[in-house]
């Protein structure tokens, strides 16, 4: 079924299935979709050869992002030595703001580790920390988080149960960011909602993200990391509908 969204989009926008697809409407609706064919430097980058440091216990390489040529890109968590770590990022070169985010993916599963979709900007972009996250907790792929961040805040986490296991399929993870709410859908299906504010949800334009990391030090969160690689996150489409 899945697949069958993929070549629905595919065939409503009329494009090739190796490109990345911008479109505007005449109303200055934005559609960013991304296939996920292959590499697109123009769109997309890889980020590579350092660490985010505290919880993440990895190195971000370029070479842990791959595609498959059949339309789906591998996020991988391997390790080069013993007890040394790295991990994939993938993210857009661009920074969107109020829209809807989808993603069509499978998460990994073992103790330890993260697989996510979600939106961020902050102090490296000379920004304040806004983000807004779908991620998967690799201990328990029958669950789903939602999280966000405003100003560097966070703490709004919202586990959902699924009803099925994440790590075994591609489903579609969603969520629609507005000035005034945060929406997250499963499949179409809304699952949880936030309300405030500008001054009190994310207002900053970010960049797009996925990424698979293993952490340290936050046991109580993901479990203990117990050195299993490789590990895999897979995704299938990632698509914006700005406004």
């Amino acid at each position: 079924m899945m697949k069958n969204v993929k070549r629905f989009w595919l065939a409503c926008l009329t494009v090739v299935v190796s490109m990345t697809v911008l479109v505007t409407s005449a109303y200055a609706q934005t559609v960013f979709w991304e296939p996920l064919t292959s590499y697109n430097a123009s769109t997309w980058s890889k980020s590579d050869g350092y660490s985010n440091g505290g919880m993440f216990n990895c190195t971000w390489r370029a070479n842990n992002v791959s595609f498959n040529g059949s339309g789906q890109m591998r996020l991988a968590l391997t390790s080069p030595a013993w007890n040394t770590f790295d991990c994939a990022e993938y993210k857009t070169t661009f920074s969107s703001g109020y829209g809807l985010y989808e993603v069509n993916m499978k998460p990994a599963k073992n103790i330890g580790i993260v697989s996510s979709f979600f939106t961020y900007t902050g102090p490296s972009e000379g920004n304040p920390w806004d983000e807004i996250d779908i991620e998967f907790l690799g201990k328990d792929t029958t669950k789903v988080q939602f999280n966000y961040f405003k100003n560097g805040v966070g703490g709004h986490e919202q586990v959902v149960n699924l009803g099925f296991d994440a790590s075994q399929g591609y489903h579609i993870y969603a969520f629609d960011w507005q000035a005034n709410s945060i929406k997250w859908y499963v499949d179409g299906v809304l699952k949880h909602t936030v309300t405030g504010s500008p001054s009190t949800l994310p207002s900053t334009p970010g960049k797009i993200f996925a990424n698979i990391w293993n952490g340290t030090g936050v046991d109580g969160w993901l479990g203990a990391y117990n050195g299993a690689n490789p590990l895999y996150a897979d995704y299938d489409f990632i698509k914006y509908t700005s406004n």
